[in-house]
């Protein structure tokens, strides 16, 4: 019976995440256009549902995060909408898989490390108010990372055509997005993990203890 109800409660409280990213998804809450990318606050979302849940339920949020980033790009492209929407690309399948890669494979990675690091952190650093903001900066910044090196990586000719340069000048370009989004996603994502994860666990506790 008590597994059952441990059950019931992850589905259930799966189910609020994937609620709460789809609100911010559409509503257009979970990205904030700048001039070349959407930065995002899905990340939270994503990366507290992971502490809370494990590595396999922060790679489902992961999909719902990357499902969203497709549709706000297909729906209301930005300069870079090509590299996060496969029905944006002009490079047909190798562009779609791409475009999926980056969109979808990031987010759900950025899920699966924040699950393993909270897990990693929690025994190392002992206490949830250092191991939350770590996993929090830690799993923003590596976000950040692949998805920006693998614009990088897969699709340098295109951003560099897109924002009319050289592409000896892309990798200057990504990384002042890099750090014009990713910082501020870091710090966002290290506070507010924080202040509502501490919450969470201590409402979690309470309810596996009845």
């Amino acid at each position: 019976m008590k597994t059952k109800k441990l059950d019931t409660r992850y589905m259930a409280t799966l189910a609020m995440f994937c609620g709460v990213l789809l609100v911010m998804g559409m509503t257009g809450l979970g990205f904030i256009p700048l001039p070349v990318i959407k930065a995002t606050t899905m990340h939270i979302p994503v990366i507290l549902g992971a502490v809370l849940l494990g590595p396999a339920a922060g790679a489902v949020l992961g999909g719902v995060f990357g499902l969203c980033s497709i549709w706000v790009n297909t729906t209301s492209p930005s300069l870079l909408a090509f590299a996060f929407s496969p029905f944006m690309t002009t490079e047909g399948l190798p562009g779609v898989l791409k475009s999926l890669w980056i969109a979808l494979g990031s987010r759900i990675l950025l899920g699966v490390i924040a699950g393993w690091l909270w897990r990693l952190l929690r025994k190392v650093l002992k206490k949830d108010y250092l191991a939350l903001p770590v996993t929090a900066a830690v799993s923003a910044i590596c976000h950040t990372i692949l998805v920006m090196g693998s614009i990088y990586v897969l699709l340098a000719q295109q951003y560099a055509a897109a924002k009319n340069v050289a592409i000896t000048a892309v990798f200057g370009l990504i990384m002042s997005t890099v750090t014009a989004s990713g910082i501020p996603e870091a710090i966002a994502a290290a506070i507010l993990v924080t202040v509502i994860g501490k919450a969470l666990l201590h409402l979690q506790s309470r309810m596996k203890k009845r």
